[in-house]
């Protein structure tokens, strides 16, 4: 085997010198942890028939998304994600706002964190300190923190949970304390089944040996729709390759055309991340689609949510998405703690 295709954990090793994968293997402990940290926080409920806005950016902002996906229809109020600076427009003093960023220093979550005081809407800050934890702190906002010492991306966990939790509080959303124990314990087992000591043939293994080397469409339907968002992202900050993510069945109606002329431009593949649940008729257009790119020259797969419960199946493709990123890294022979993109441009909007 030869060494850009060995995928061992001392392989993984060369490459990952900062522990990347023990983060990503971590998603157990991270999503039980979360639940003491925001019972810790002692939040009190609010009734907020505004409903909630999750703003934040990067992986503070998936774990957003991906708790309103885990919700579901039992979401019994409007849940928006806003990656941007302020706040939605139709904000109002009956909105919850769920301020998130690892860093506390992220320049559109402190803008939002402003628009929410001047709106006099509730406030939550999940943190691990920073300016958005003194400014919290000080206007008397209730914090939940964070562990710090990892990549702000690993605390997917985290961000989900929270997420959740907040939802809950202000009548947005039912109860999940019991899935997540459950999905925890489920996504212990496929950290084993995928993680870099698992068989080189395994899931996540595979994958990213097919996927090596192209440049992936990500589509997720329904509930995997935020997963294809998080692999493309995950993809692209860990294995420093272009990734793109789309949703069916909108690709269906559009995009699929495109691939008419990827073969002409460069190798290029699709994964398409199927669930259980998902309408008949959205996992006969995988199939179709599936067909139709790959007769373009596209390489494809599919994967299947892995669970009984929404929030199970979702982590499951989480951690794969994660675990994929990580091992194109490895085959790379690309550090995946390295983000040189983001430190320079952040260093360019601040005059550094």
């Amino acid at each position: 085997m030869s060494p850009l295709a060995d995928l061992t954990r001392s392989a993984c090793e060369a490459v990952d010198r900062t522990g990347q994968f023990d983060e990503v293997l971590g998603l157990a402990e991270h999503l039980r942890d979360a639940l003491w940290r925001v019972d810790s926080a002692k939040l009190r409920p609010r009734d907020t028939p505004g409903g909630l806005v999750i703003a934040g950016m990067g992986g503070a902002s998936v774990g957003g998304s991906l708790a309103r996906a885990a919700l579901g229809d039992g979401a019994s109020r409007p849940i928006a994600v806003w990656r941007d600076y302020g706040l939605p427009g139709w904000s109002t003093p009956d909105t919850t706002v769920l301020c998130s960023s690892y860093s506390g220093n992220t320049e559109e979550t402190l803008a939002a964190y402003d628009a929410a005081q001047a709106l006099g809407a509730p406030t939550i800050v999940v943190t691990t300190g920073g300016k958005l934890a003194e400014q919290a702190r000080a206007d008397g906002v209730p914090v939940v923190p964070l562990p710090g010492g990892f990549e702000s991306r690993a605390a997917i966990g985290y961000t989900i949970v929270v997420a959740l939790e907040i939802a809950r509080l202000c009548g947005a959303g039912q109860s999940f304390h019991a899935d997540v124990d459950v999905a925890a314990e489920h996504v212990a087992e496929l950290a084993a089944a995928w993680g870099p000591e698992s068989a080189e043939d395994s899931l996540a293994k595979s994958l990213a040996r097919g996927l090596h080397g192209t440049v992936p469409q990500i589509a997720g339907a329904a509930l995997t729709v935020p997963v294809a968002y998080r692999w493309k992202t995950q993809i692209n900050t860990n294995a420093k390759t272009p990734a793109f993510a789309a949703e069916l069945p909108e690709l269906d109606h559009n995009e699929l055309v495109g691939w008419d002329g990827a073969a002409e431009l460069g190798p290029f593949s699709a994964v398409f991340l199927d669930d259980s649940d998902l309408h008949p008729r959205l996992r006969q257009r995988i199939e179709l689609t599936r067909g139709l790119i790959a007769a373009r020259g596209g390489q494809t797969f599919r994967v299947e949510t892995v669970g009984e419960t929404r929030l199970e199946r979702l982590v499951s493709v989480v951690l794969l998405g994660d675990l994929v990123s990580l091992y194109l890294a490895v085959l790379r022979g690309a550090d995946p703690a390295r983000v040189e993109a983001i430190v320079s441009l952040k260093s360019a909007l601040t005059g550094g």
